[in-house]
């Protein structure tokens, strides 16, 4: 049995997702007298973006992640225990082949939804990535849920609820000396504000996000009238900066100071907490503890690598149950695929159909195409993308543009980071598949055309450059890469040739927020040998998250021309029309020379093999990292 709330207003609803709700909740009260002390264990999943199977769609062989790897393991941990609670953190319905599959050809049930509903999910809450594929497909999948999906802070674009802002869980619980007691669970919901920007071209303003901690303290505020002996916060918000301000995109930290909120899981980032190797976290969070401002926290990493577990000591006092001790731990899958007979039963269908989709040939490479050294120096793979997108609109160029330099923006989507090692794109010389293509375009983006100025197109490539440590002349063996800058933030512009000057600070920061005016590290920036003109007219190829995001030049405005075709379905188009690819890297952008200077630069432990991709740096390799990363001294 289960409450929620709507427009402020608590009530019961009759069906909410296919939910019988017709029956009265038990009458008991809320604090009971003398209860011994009661254990429970929270489980929760974060970011499993549509992986059911332990099978990688892209490399077409069986790995260790998703949620049919992790059920065994949330099927053993539950029976350990009385008492138990099963919770997902966001971004469950897309980010897999699988995922795109069924939102493209799916006839049934979302192949997730039904399996969470297998394994009795209790709650969970909406991700960004909920919402990549449309408000209509996420309608759809929620319709089915057999629990209850919460949002406090993401709206109707009218006004109203997508889904309720919390839910209220009456369990009875079992305490240590076996006798059953109430217990009143309050659980609520958050995601980052920003996702109606994100994803704006695909909503249509359809959707609205509000600050988390406005809207939790508006939240919280209504639960007190509902005294819940335990509240929990999914937050799927990252743990960022332990200073509130407005619109936070990573607000864990802030959100566990709220007196009200007894737990907190966090997601988002796809990283793991408690994790004894975490560095440079605010204070109020200890990735030793799993604790943040004192309050047990967890974050379950991504893909299903992790399953979150939070055991909770529960004893009655003078005023009612209080939390009085706690474990936290982010268990890693096993790491040998193996699928929950259940879940694998009910998943074959679109499992086998998305196999069967990705073995599909499309053309040919003569040469390889990988993104080991995306970052610093131009990939033939990002070219290969750029190139079906300038296709595409060269053939659908909106009137009145005729004439004007039409250029490409292509970001590289795996270039390892939180991935891991093995988050790399490799497509050997041969044939193409369409699990190629998923491989190098991972997302459901959608093709969309700026108009901007050349200016614009300047401060375009300084947004990208902030990948980028500054550094220092003659300096030896300096980090290259900002840890907290993701890679596919790096998005050039294909067909300019410039040069990126290092020893300049950034121009902007990651917001897109102007913050030295006279800091520039883009040179040499031209056009066919032809200067851009700052005043100069020029349209962008790019995708509708990069033209929702805000954070880069031109992006507050409308474009002038969009599609609905995905970018993976145009480049699968643009190989099968050309049949065999024959893409070189070329060098339209470097690097400034620094005589004498030398950086560390990481990638997947492949590169070895691949050195002669990159003469220019004089490639030496130093080894491997702990985590796997092949180390290399770059020459500038």
């Amino acid at each position: 049995m289960y409450k929620h709330q709507q427009r402020g207003l608590l009530y019961e609803a009759a069906v909410p997702y296919g939910i019988d709700l017709t029956r009265q909740p038990p009458s008991y009260p809320t604090h009971p007298e003398g209860a011994g002390t009661v254990q429970l264990r929270l489980l929760a999943t974060s970011d499993l973006h549509a992986h059911l199977m332990p099978w990688d769609y892209i490399t077409d062989k069986p790995a260790s992640l998703g949620l049919a790897q992790l059920a065994p393991m949330i099927r053993r941990l539950r029976a350990e225990v009385r008492n138990c609670v099963l919770l997902d953190n966001g971004d469950f319905l897309q980010g897999s082949p699988l995922g795109d599959w069924q939102e493209r050809h799916g006839t049934a049930a979302h192949p997730m939804v039904v399996a969470m509903n297998a394994l009795g999910y209790d709650a969970g809450t909406l991700g960004n990535h909920e919402f990549s594929h449309g408000l209509a497909f996420l309608e759809r999948a929620l319709t089915v849920a057999r629990f209850p999906v919460v949002s406090a802070n993401l709206g109707r674009g009218g006004g109203g609820p997508l889904v309720p802002a919390f839910v209220l869980l009456d369990r009875t619980v079992t305490d240590t000396t076996g006798q059953d007691w109430p217990l009143r669970i309050a659980i609520t919901g958050f995601a980052p504000p920003q996702t109606a920007l994100w994803e704006a071209l695909r909503l249509n303003g359809a959707v609205q996000g509000e600050d988390i901690l406005t809207a939790a303290e508006r939240t919280l505020a209504d639960l007190a009238a509902e005294r819940p002996d335990l509240t929990i916060a999914l937050a799927h918000s990252g743990i960022g900066s332990a200073v509130p301000h407005r619109n936070m995109e990573n607000a864990a930290i802030p959100l566990a100071s709220l007196p009200q909120v007894d737990v907190i899981v966090t997601g988002h980032t796809h990283l793991v907490f408690p994790d004894t190797q975490a560095a440079g976290l605010p204070a109020p969070a200890d990735a030793t503890t799993g604790t943040i401002y004192g309050k047990p926290a967890v974050m379950a990493g991504f893909h299903g690598s992790h399953l979150g577990v939070i055991d909770l000591e529960l004893t009655n006092g003078p005023q009612g149950w209080q939390l009085s001790s706690h474990r936290v731990r982010a268990v890693k899958s096993p790491a040998i695929p193996a699928a929950d007979p259940e879940l694998a039963r009910l998943a074959t269908p679109a499992h086998q159909a998305t196999v069967t989709a990705m073995r599909r040939p499309l053309g040919e490479t003569t040469h390889r195409l990988h993104s080991n050294f995306a970052l610093v120096c131009p990939c033939a793979t990002h070219r290969l993308i750029a190139e079906a997108q300038l296709a595409h609109w060269k053939d659908t160029l909106p009137p009145g543009f005729a004439g004007v330099p039409l250029l490409a923006a292509v970001a590289p989507f795996r270039t390892g980071g939180r991935g891991g090692p093995g988050n790399y794109s490799h497509i050997p010389p041969g044939p193409i598949l369409l699990r190629h293509i998923a491989g190098i375009y991972t997302h459901p983006n959608t093709p969309v055309l700026l108009d901007l100025s050349g200016a614009e197109i300047t401060d375009w490539l300084e947004r990208a450059a902030i990948l980028f440590h500054q550094i220092a002349p003659k300096a030896a063996d300096a980090a290259l890469i900002r840890p907290d800058i993701p890679g596919f933030d790096f998005d050039l512009i294909h067909g300019l040739s410039f040069r990126i000057d290092l020893s300049q600070p950034p121009r902007f920061d990651a917001k897109g927020s102007l913050i030295d005016a006279t800091a520039r590290r883009i040179g040499q920036l031209s056009l066919d040998g032809r200067p851009i003109d700052p005043e100069g007219r020029y349209l962008l190829a790019t995708n509708s998250y990069r033209a929702g995001s805000g954070i880069y030049p031109g992006t507050s405005r409308p474009p002038v021309a969009r599609s609905d075709m995905p970018i993976s379905d145009l480049i699968a188009w643009h190989v099968e029309t050309r049949g065999t690819i024959g893409i070189e890297a070329g060098q339209p952008w470097g690097f400034a020379p620094m005589p004498g200077t030398t950086v560390i630069f990481e990638t997947g432990p492949e590169a070895a093999a691949l050195r002669a991709d990159i003469p220019q740096f004089s490639p030496e390799v130093l080894g491997q990292t702990e985590a796997g990363f092949l180390r290399f001294r770059l020459s500038l």
